[in-house]
């Protein structure tokens, strides 16, 4: 994204289109050891680092391509159902998905259809973005939800490129920030040929800062199928888990579950043979988790290292992608993570449709609406601290009906949607259309 730096000191529009593609291109000494310190921090895939310079690791397909951009994880996850049922409708077109994080590349190798496959996105240097546009020669761009980068933004559409901003939303935190840089705002987003805003407070602030030709599709998320979960790995599981009650924090982020350890902590005073299970929305983070939580004077058993769940275990670590769908099976209680700190919140969704307690802190604004219907139903519940999350927790566990019944309401509040992806398939109709007139 723009540095804040550049939105207050330069609000002409072509000076920070210049300084911007002038410190991306004079920066290269800085850009290559920034990719080589997230190889050591385990942000990049070192034998995949190219695809970050535009370097294709795989042949194009003959045929139109369709270039989904979805910045990590929760945007990829949200598209899956898009593009199986684009590939189903339109078997000729061709998928290239682009994603900027490790995690969101797993998820992908993993559940993407055939005529679909993976790149890691290029780093938004001129060079870089040029190079992969001249490769990939994209029919169709869609972008998800609200990652703008001038550079691949402006030169897709100078190639006479339609794009899409699919599933849009803005945070009024970035709403804010765009404000400052109303004329690159509109500079940007004029680059859209369709917006598709996830609710009308997001489509006002599109139209305020600029964009034409929006309309209110709804949250791609509401029509995702609950997450998979293998049969035979389930059944593992709760036979290692047996009767022990139980709990999961998912989703969590830096310092969270250390604040999830201190809540296991107080709540086996009282329920002495606890499992708490952590499912961390960054697994390359386990090591520094397990040394926090043993600080804690925790005894951890990893999934990664493949470390059995014992009688004197306090926390299983899911430190491995794509198994929320498994752990939302065996728990009814759910804490959704990026929530006690001022990160906006994980997708609530996921667990809802698994018929899980939603438990959060008080910051979800990537997901109030959802949020707030959850709450309105009595389906989840708000805590604003370590000793509040305990509470609720106990009180759950040992009223298990009251557990039940709440979960069931979440997953009757979170009813899958299908009528949003049909409004998404329905505007993009026409341009699909004018692909297969063009091939």
């Amino acid at each position: 994204m723009i540095y804040k730096s550049l939105s207050t000191k330069f609000n002409n529009m072509p000076t920070m289109l210049f300084l911007y593609q002038f410190i991306t291109s004079a920066g290269l000494p800085i850009i290559q050891l920034l990719l080589k310190w997230r190889i050591i921090m385990g942000k990049e895939e070192a034998a995949r680092i190219e695809e970050r310079r535009g370097v294709a690791s795989i042949y194009r397909p003959k045929g139109p391509l369709i270039w989904i951009h979805a910045a990590s994880l929760g945007e990829a996850q949200s598209v899956l159902i898009f593009i199986e049922r684009l590939i189903h409708e339109r078997p000729s077109m061709n998928i290239l998905v682009t994603t900027g994080t490790v995690t969101s590349a797993y998820l992908m190798k993993e559940r993407l259809p055939k005529q679909a496959f993976h790149q890691f996105v290029p780093v938004d240097r001129l060079t870089w973005v040029k190079r992969f546009l001249d490769y990939w020669k994209p029919d169709l761009a869609i972008w998800v939800e609200s990652e703008l980068w001038p550079n691949l933004l402006l030169e897709t559409s100078a190639r006479g490129t339609n794009m899409v901003l699919l599933n849009g939303r803005i945070s009024t935190d970035s709403f804010i920030m765009w404000k400052k840089v109303k004329k690159l705002a509109s500079r940007l987003l004029s680059t859209f040929t369709l917006v598709l805003a996830q609710d009308d407070i997001s489509a006002e602030r599109f139209r305020i800062l600029g964009a034409k030709n929006i309309i209110i599709s709804g949250n791609l998320k509401t029509s995702a199928s609950p997450l998979p979960a293998n049969a035979s790995s389930l059944l593992e599981i709760q036979d290692s888990i047996g009767n022990r009650p139980l709990w999961l924090a998912a989703s969590t982020h830096a310092s969270e579950e250390t604040i999830i350890g201190q809540v296991h902590a107080i709540i086996i005073k009282k329920i002495p043979n606890l499992l708490t299970i952590i499912a961390p929305r960054h697994p390359q983070r386990s090591k520094q988790i397990v040394k926090a939580l043993k600080e804690e004077g925790l005894i951890v058993a990893r999934r990664s290292l493949a470390e059995k769940i014992t009688k004197n275990t306090d926390i299983y670590l899911v430190d491995r992608t794509g198994e929320l769908g498994l752990f939302y099976r065996v728990t009814k209680i759910a804490f959704i993570g990026g929530s006690l700190v001022e990160h906006g919140g994980q997708n609530l969704l996921e667990a809802a449709l698994l018929k899980c307690v939603i438990l959060h802190g008080p910051h979800m604004t990537n997901f109030q609406q959802i949020a707030n219907s959850l709450s309105s139903a009595g389906a989840s519940l708000v805590v604003n601290n370590t000793e509040a999350l305990a509470d609720s927790v106990k009180s759950l566990l040992v009223n298990p009906k009251n557990a039940n019944k709440m979960a069931e309401i979440a997953a009757e509040t979170i009813k899958l949607d299908d009528s949003v992806l049909e409004q998404v398939i329905f505007n993009l109709a026409p341009l699909l259309e004018l692909i297969e007139s063009n091939d």
